[in-house]
């Protein structure tokens, strides 16, 4: 049995209580969400990616989360939740391709905080890049140095203190050269604004190590998200990927009018897709249904890749592009 299958299999076997208590304690809910987009992709570089037209799913899921009370005020919680790649016609993530959990976790949550363990979103992504990762396409969330979710990791989330409230998580073998990988963040929210501070260090033999910082603020109908993030590492080469001083900078507005949600990011992320645009919109037509549309543009390759494929497969010669997509959401 491989370490995913295991993980997987952990969260169901630890929520297992026997049927003449599951109705009364055990509180189970299942999700999914089918997101596919039409797209239209044009490379700079034509020699070595041509143009294409094509369906690319826009990381559809499904997935539930269970809780379980052990004692007042203590709960044993978990959750699964699997990719379903409908262009591909298969169970993989449609960016990663060999991943086929996108969650399985287990883990105690109280008044002390929640200790989780298994394959999770991380902190640094959740407190630093999700301010800005608000978009619809499959090319939503490029735009930052930082991982969005890892396996054989024990996170630890405290309890909101009065607006405060920090997070810390360790990975086995997923920070740089198959070192060890450890974040740690904090976040101050205060009225309709929440500012944050993370680290994620991935160790390795460049001692690679990202630093940033992030703010949002609602005011009614207009959201406002900025991050920015920075590469600290022993490497001296301004044009390898975790070059020390490399910076990532994102500013992000999204406005809602009726049942339609417009979006605006501007980003430079150095070794990363260097000057990033991406503009859409949203039109929520039932509580269930989402269209969208939107525009992605990167001067170096950081997103654009072969039809239906994903990180594999990157083109990183195409020198970046643009590309067009339309696509729908449908969550249950």
């Amino acid at each position: 049995m491989n370490r995913k299958t295991l993980m997987a299999s952990s969260v169901a076997a630890a929520l297992a209580v026997p049927a003449a208590v599951q109705a009364d304690v055990l509180n189970i809910d299942f999700y999914g969400s089918a997101r596919v987009q039409v797209e239209s992709v044009r490379p700079d570089n034509r020699d070595q990616l041509d143009t294409y037209t094509g369906v690319r799913d826009a990381y559809s899921r499904i997935g539930f989360t269970a809780s379980y009370p052990l004692l007042q005020g203590l709960n044993l919680i978990g959750q699964l939740e699997l990719p379903l790649d409908i262009a591909n016609k298969a169970v993989q993530d449609p960016w990663d391709q060999d991943q086929d959990i996108r969650v399985a976790q287990i883990g105690i949550q109280g008044d002390m905080g929640t200790l989780v363990y298994g394959q999770m979103w991380l902190p640094y992504y959740n407190a630093i890049a999700y301010p800005v990762d608000m978009f619809s396409t499959y090319y939503s969330g490029f735009a930052t140095y930082t991982a969005f979710r890892r396996g054989d990791t024990i996170g630890y989330y405290s309890p909101d203190m009065h607006g405060l409230s920090f997070a810390f998580a360790w990975s086995e073998d997923h920070g740089a050269d198959g070192d060890n990988r450890v974040q740690l963040t904090g976040s101050y929210a205060f009225g309709d604004t929440t500012l944050s501070i993370g680290m994620d260090d991935l160790n390795g033999d460049d001692n690679m190590r990202i630093v940033g910082v992030s703010a949002a603020h609602t005011m009614g109908n207009l959201y406002l998200g900025a991050k920015v993030e920075r590469f600290y590492s022993d490497i001296d080469d301004d044009a390898a990927y975790g070059n020390d001083g490399d910076m990532a900078m994102n500013v992000y507005a999204g406005y809602t009018l009726g049942k339609n949600t417009f979006k605006l990011m501007v980003a430079e992320v150095d070794n990363y897709g260097e000057t990033i645009v991406h503009v859409g919109m949203d039109h929520q037509f039932n509580p269930a249904l989402k269209l969208f549309a939107e525009y992605y543009y990167e001067q170096e390759t950081a997103a654009i890749t072969q039809k239906r494929g994903g990180m594999n497969e990157t083109a990183w010669a195409a020198s970046g592009g643009e590309v067009f997509a339309v696509g729908m959401r449908f969550d249950f």
